[in-house]
């Protein structure tokens, strides 16, 4: 493996500047390197450090980002790390979650370019989420821990720099989302009554992963009164579904996020996982009628042309049109609340476990220290 003293040398690899932060602030603010919050200077020694927890050629690409499809090598990826304000520990998700990203299934350069305010969710499973402190339970989609913030916003700073997510440029969302800065959170697992969502999607339960979703942010459901799966999982259902969703018209695989209470009630009313997928599918609707007049002819019609050309105005248009698509996560701390995001509608969540260079599962990111 080259040194990253010999890496540097190469032309464009780095760039000189007064060991200043400010003055380095400045100049990253210049050159559009930055998501409008001051960044951790990113010197040879802290990218050093933090390529440390890298297994693979620091000059390998490991994935190309879109829209640019820039070269995202490890050597890149740790330098936006350090910009964030990572710990070093925190490497091996972030190169994990960018893999994961760049997968064909989740449509990452629609989901970088479009208008819509949709944003990369990275769900945490598995062991590494307790040992890096990725935080799942109160306020675990706020602020307040160091690895959610910064692991979430150095995947940001990596689609801006390398993949070219440029606000108005690569990136055209129309008013954007606060969850642009910042996205990652991980399952309640121990507060969970089901399997949690990598063995869902075929990881075994000791080994660690992340889950992609290009999603909205959260739109909470509150439900205080009921005491049944039934009521609960009505509730969320009524919450899922509205006319200007872009779900409405892909096969597309949004996410149920229940906190330990709701999970608990729906659990103890005898319903597994699927069942309550079921049970949000077929109750997540509305008639065909509360559509306007011209999204009933140029995209209902157009996108189910069977289902609805001759369909009248009480026809159901359902929110998911499959229910294993529906993700179901629990997350959060006390509080009988839970949660729905929805995603951008042409993208395929993407589940990727963290593993060593033989192919062997990594228990923990230690194993990655050099």
């Amino acid at each position: 493996m080259a040194s990253l003293a010999d890496l540097l040398r190469s032309p464009g690899a780095s760039l000189e500047a007064e060991d200043d932060f400010d003055a380095v602030n400045a100049l990253v603010a210049d050159r559009g390197w930055a998501d409008g919050l001051p960044v951790v200077p990113p010197t040879a020694a802290r990218v050093e450090a933090m390529l440390a927890y890298c297994d693979r050629p620091w000059d390998a690409p490991v994935a190309r980002i879109a829209p640019r499809y820039g070269e995202a090598t490890p050597l890149r990826l740790a330098a936006n790390a350090v910009m964030a304000g990572c710990r070093p520990e925190y490497f091996p998700l972030c190169l994990l979650a960018i893999e994961a990203l760049c997968e064909e299934p989740f449509n990452l350069y629609a989901v970088q370019a479009t208008t819509h305010l949709c944003a990369p969710l990275v769900i945490v499973n598995g062991p590494v989420a307790g040992e890096l402190g990725v935080n799942a339970g109160h306020n675990a989609f706020g602020p307040g821990a160091r690895a959610n913030a910064t692991i979430g916003r150095a995947i940001r700073l990596a689609l801006l720099n390398i993949g070219g997510a440029i606000p108005g440029s690569g990136d055209m969302s129309t008013f954007g989302a606060p969850s642009k800065f910042s996205y990652v959170v991980a399952e309640n697992e121990a507060a969970s009554p089901w399997e949690p969502l990598h063995v869902e999607r075929g990881v075994p339960a000791d080994a660690s992963a992340v889950t992609v979703v290009g999603a909205e942010c959260p739109r909470n459901v509150n439900d205080h009164e009921s005491l049944t799966a039934e009521g609960i999982l009505t509730t969320i259902a009524g919450t899922m579904i509205g006319t200007g969703a872009n779900d409405l018209f892909y096969e597309s695989q949004p996410v149920v996020v229940m906190s330990p209470e709701h999970a608990g009630t729906v659990a103890g009313g005898g319903l597994s996982k699927a069942r309550a997928k079921r049970f949000l599918q077929s109750h997540a609707h509305l008639p065909l009628g509360r559509f306007s007049k011209e999204n009933i002819e140029r995209r209902v019609r157009v996108t189910w042309k069977e289902r609805y050309a001759a369909a009248g105005p009480d026809a159901p248009v359902y929110a998911v049109q499959r229910a294993d698509d529906i993700l179901i996560v629990v997350i959060g701390g006390a509080g009988r609340h839970s949660a729905y995001i929805p995603t951008f509608g042409a993208t395929k969540a993407v589940t990727r476990a963290l593993r060593l260079r033989d192919g062997s599962y990594a228990r923990s990111v230690a194993e990655f220290r050099q």
